[in-house]
């Protein structure tokens, strides 16, 4: 009989997509339960977020247009935060997103993401000058 308190051992898979959460999102991912987690990891982190062809930067440029497409502007605020993070993009460059992003899925939706842009730079330099006062 095993012990059902000890947690499975991880896969290679599951250890690649836990990897690829951390590098995407520049925090620290854990194992998590279910299903669902376990396709986000698995496939979607380990098999699709790793393919050769685009860089993770060029994904989250990606991700950031149909996250706007969808009006999901609170999911896009996580993905702007990381990749200012990540030092993928700019403060400037997110600005430059949104305006680009007006003429192609609304004026409503890329002034939401523009003002929460705005936010999401506020704060990550608001973090970096603390860091850099410790």
């Amino acid at each position: 009989m095993s012990d059902e308190s000890e947690a499975p051992e991880q896969t290679d898979q599951r250890r690649r997509g836990l990897e690829m959460m951390t590098q995407v999102y520049g925090w620290e991912m854990s194992d998590g339960p279910g299903l669902h987690f376990a396709h986000t990891a698995d496939q979607l982190f380990a098999e699709v977020w790793t393919r050769e062809g685009l860089s993770v930067r060029d994904r989250r440029l990606i991700l950031l247009g149909a996250l706007a497409a969808a009006g999901q502007v609170d999911v896009a605020e996580i993905q702007a935060g990381a990749a200012l993070g990540n030092d993928e993009l700019t403060p400037e460059q997110l600005e430059e997103i949104a305006l680009f992003l007006c003429y192609y899925v609304g004026w409503p939706i890329g002034t939401k993401m523009n003002m929460m842009f705005g936010e999401v730079s506020k704060k990550h330099r608001k973090a970096r000058k603390a860091a850099q006062q410790q």
